[in-house]
């Protein structure tokens, strides 16, 4: 496998190879990839299933080329013979492996840590799956809004919210963190490994993540001695607002909490609301929270501008954002000028707009406009002859359908994935 990338980014140099499908495999791949890394997908005949969303074009779908674009690719159809040895040549040349089958089904074409280990000792190897390598759940089939509600995520977002409805809203939370939670093992096992000269298996479940990324764990938890308490330790979502231009925006700020509750007083200039007796302690402005919302926004109305407004809110320490739709903010001065938003192509010559680095490094620069979204096996011959293989060999390759440049119907069903 060939160092494609030739920057001085962090991970200028690392190569990657990445089994994953649909999102948190792919999501890591991509984290190490913006970081600097070279990653190469496997894909089986039938393809990623996110190829498969809308919008599509000749099989790539914009869903596919957020988490894709800038990978190379490489198809191989590991139920026919001499795939495997293409894969795990793969392995023998990598620094990090990510997959995100269930557990154990790499295992039946040799392709798991303890295979490609002996190996390759120095891999650092992810699995991602919803339950983890072991335990009473680990066969269970996984995608994020099962493991969003079996975790507690659908639940507490219903009942704060009030809500009877129990469907998780339109974000896999669970596939985006754990596919970042992989990243960050994985560099510091690379970290590691620069002390010991060995990798390592790293074991990422969903489930666990989710619970890791939740604040208020403690709250769900907590003895039930609390009593009238929880309801207040809950109440920290701060106000919807309307400002004074029709504006509607939020302030993580509660009205109700002992800390936040001064500022806004501080903003308004009505410190005598301290002493109301509607609003004497956070229990008290729980109960009259209407009266006191009603007493902020009509204040907010006095305003000539959103702006003179966030300036006084700024001054009391209190942050306010604008509710707007994903366009507008990547239509924003703030997105234009940090490159939030970038455009690459599909082979097609379809263009799709998705997020830019996350990061901005003082001494790494790397140009992103030159990546491009690879089709199904766009780079089989490029990859196979950096692992050595003669145009002889790749020929009959292809002749046998162990790799392929395109989805092959009917082709023989691959590892589940989790």
């Amino acid at each position: 496998m060939r160092d494609k990338m030739t920057t001085n980014l962090p991970l200028a140099g690392i190569k990657v190879v990445d089994f994953s499908r649909v999102l948190a495999g792919p999501h890591c791949g991509k984290t190490l990839l913006d970081l600097g890394a070279d990653v190469v997908k496997l894909e089986p005949p039938g393809g990623d299933l996110s190829r498969r969303a809308f919008p599509n074009d000749d099989g790539v779908s914009g869903y596919y080329a957020q988490q894709n674009a800038g990978k190379r690719n490489l198809s191989v159809d590991l139920t026919v013979p001499g795939a495997t040895e293409i894969a795990l040549r793969l392995c023998q040349e990598a620094d990090v492996i990510v997959e995100n089958f269930r557990p154990g089904a790499l295992a039946a074409f040799g392709l798991d840590y303890e295979s490609v280990s002996a190996l390759n000792p120095r891999v650092v190897y992810a699995s991602i799956s919803g339950y983890g390598q072991h335990g009473p759940w680990r066969s269970r089939m996984a995608y994020a809004p099962t493991v969003q509600a079996e975790t507690g995520l659908t639940a507490t977002t219903a009942a704060h919210f009030g809500k009877d409805d129990l469907r998780s809203d339109s974000l896999s939370h669970a596939d985006v963190y754990s596919g970042l939670h992989a990243a960050i093992a994985i560099l510091a096992c690379l970290a590691q490994r620069e002390r010991t000269g060995r990798g390592q298996y790293i074991d990422v479940a969903m489930a666990a993540v989710m619970l890791s990324i939740n604040e208020r764990v403690h709250v769900e938890l907590a003895d039930d001695d609390l009593g009238d308490e929880r309801p207040i330790l809950g109440a920290v979502d701060g106000p919807s607002l309307t400002g004074p231009g029709g504006e509607r925006f939020v302030s993580p700020m509660s009205l109700v909490g002992s800390m936040s509750f001064p500022s806004y007083l501080a903003a308004m200039r009505r410190g005598d609301l301290a002493d109301d007796p509607r609003f004497l302690t956070p229990e008290l402005r729980l109960q009259h929270l209407d009266e006191l919302l009603e007493i902020v926004q009509d204040w907010i109305l006095t305003f000539g501008d959103m702006a003179t407004l966030d300036a006084q809110m700024d001054e009391a320490k209190i942050a306010t954002g604008q509710v707007r739709s994903v366009r507008e903010f990547a239509e924003s001065d703030w997105s234009s000028a940090w490159g939030a938003v970038r455009t690459v192509a599909a082979s097609s010559g379809t263009k799709y707009r998705i997020p830019g680095r996350p990061w901005h490094f003082a001494d790494s620069t790397a140009p992103l406009d030159d990546q491009f979204v690879p089709r199904q096996g766009e780079n089989n011959m490029e990859i196979l002859a950096d692992l050595g293989f003669s145009r002889e060999e790749i020929a009959d390759l292809t002749r046998t359908g162990a790799i392929v440049a395109s989805p092959t119907a009917g082709a023989a069903e691959e590892p589940v994935e989790s």
